[in-house]
C-alpha cells in the first residue's frame, strides 16, 4: 500500500455514479417497491452505505478510513435509475473508490432483486464513473502562484564544525523549491543568537520573502533560535506551530517539547524548524498550503481562500 503518513487529514468527499437499466415494467416495481425480496430502493441503499465502509476489504490497496457520511440517492427514468452515491471523510486518502464501490454495489442489488422480472439481457449498467472530490492536493493550493524568494537557515554547532551532514536544511530547500520557490541557498551557523539575528536581519532587509530556520527549537542548552527570533517578530502566527506541533504529535510523542514559533518580521515571514529531516519534512507536509497561502495574500496576489479553485 502507498505510504500517506506524510499527508495532512482533511476534509475530503466524493460523489459518483452508476446507472442501471431495465424495462419499464421493472422501474415501476422499483416506484412502489414490490419485489419479492422487498424494496429494492431500500435495499440498495443499505448495501451502498455498508460498501462504502468496507471499501479497504474489497479493493486490496484501498486504504481503510473512517466514514462520516455516505448517501445513496436514486433518480428514476422511463427505462433506468440513476445510482448517486455520496461518501465523506476525515483523512489522508479521498473516498472516490469509496463512492465508486457505493453507486456500483447499490446498482447490482437492485439488478438482483429486479432479475426474475425481465430476460437477462433487459438489464445492464453503465455510465459508472465519478462525478466529483474534493480535499487533499487538488483541493489545497501547495505551489505559488509564482516564484518568490525563500531562505533556509540551519542552526548546529556539529554541523557548522564538519562533524555531522546537514540532511535537515538540504530536505526543506528541496521542499520549498517544489512548491516554486526560487532556488534556494541553505546556510549553517552555529547555534550562536547573535550570528542568527545578523542572519535574519539581512535576508529582512533583502526582501526575502520567507525564512526557515532549522534546529535549536528544544530545550538543551544550546537550543537557542526561539528566543533570538521572537524579539524579531512584529506578528506572531501561532496557528502555524499548532498546525505542525499536531501532526507531528500523531507520529511522535517529543513533538511536543519543541518550542518552535512563527510569525512576520517586516514583510518576511520567519518560520523555525526543529533540527531532523524527517520533523522537517513532517512540519513542512502539515504548514506548506498555510505557508503558500499566506506568502501570496500578503503579496498581494489573488487567492480563492486558501482552497483550490
Amino acid at each position: 500500500m502507498k505510504d500517506v503518513s506524510l499527508k495532512p487529514d482533511s476534509l475530503r468527499q466524493a460523489e459518483a455514479v452508476a446507472v442501471l437499466h431495465a424495462p419499464a415494467e421493472c422501474i415501476e416495481r422499483l416506484r412502489s417497491g414490490d419485489t419479492e425480496k422487498g424494496d429494492p430502493l431500500k435495499t440498495a441503499r443499505v448495501a451502498g452505505i455498508l460498501a462504502a465502509k468496507r471499501c479497504d476489504e474489497l479493493i486490496p490497496l484501498c486504504h481503510p478510513l473512517p466514514i462520516y457520511r455516505a448517501d445513496v440517492d436514486f433518480e428514476l427514468a422511463a427505462d433506468r435509475v440513476a445510482v448517486r452515491a455520496t461518501v465523506l471523510t476525515i483523512g489522508a486518502t479521498g473516498v472516490e473508490m469509496e463512492a465508486l464501490l457505493a453507486a456500483n454495489l447499490a446498482a447490482l442489488t437492485i439488478y438482483d432483486m429486479l432479475k426474475p422480472y425481465c430476460e437477462p439481457e433487459q438489464l445492464w449498467i453503465s455510465d459508472s464513473r465519478l462525478l466529483e472530490k474534493q480535499g487533499g492536493k487538488s483541493h489545497f493550493v501547495r505551489h505559488l502562484s509564482r516564484p518568490r524568494r525563500a531562505s533556509v537557515i540551519v542552526l548546529s554547532d556539529r554541523v557548522a564544525a564538519g562533524e555531522k551532514a546537514d540532511t535537515a536544511g538540504v530536505a526543506a530547500g528541496n521542499i520549498l523549491e517544489q512548491a516554486g520557490f526560487e532556488p534556494v541557498g541553505c546556510r549553517v551557523l552555529p547555534d550562536n543568537a547573535d550570528a542568527l539575528r545578523q542572519a535574519l536581519q539581512a535576508d529582512r532587509e533583502q526582501g526575502i520573502e520567507l525564512i526557515l530556520t532549522v534546529g535549536g527549537t528544544g530545550l538543551g542548552p544550546r537550543d537557542i533560535t526561539v528566543d533570538a527570533v521572537q524579539p524579531m517578530l512584529d506578528k506572531e502566527i501561532p496557528g502555524l506551530m499548532e498546525t505542525a506541533r499536531g501532526f507531528g504529535q500523531r507520529r511522535t510523542p517529543y513533538a511536543m517539547l519543541s518550542r518552535g514559533i512563527a510569525g512576520l518580521s517586516g514583510n518576511s515571514l520567519i518560520i523555525t524548524l526543529p533540527g531532523s529531516r524527517r520533523a522537517v519534512e513532517e512540519s513542512m507536509a502539515a504548514l506548506l498550503p498555510g505557508i503558500v497561502h499566506l506568502i501570496d495574500v500578503h503579496a498581494g496576489a489573488d487567492h480563492p481562500g486558501g482552497y483550490a479553485a
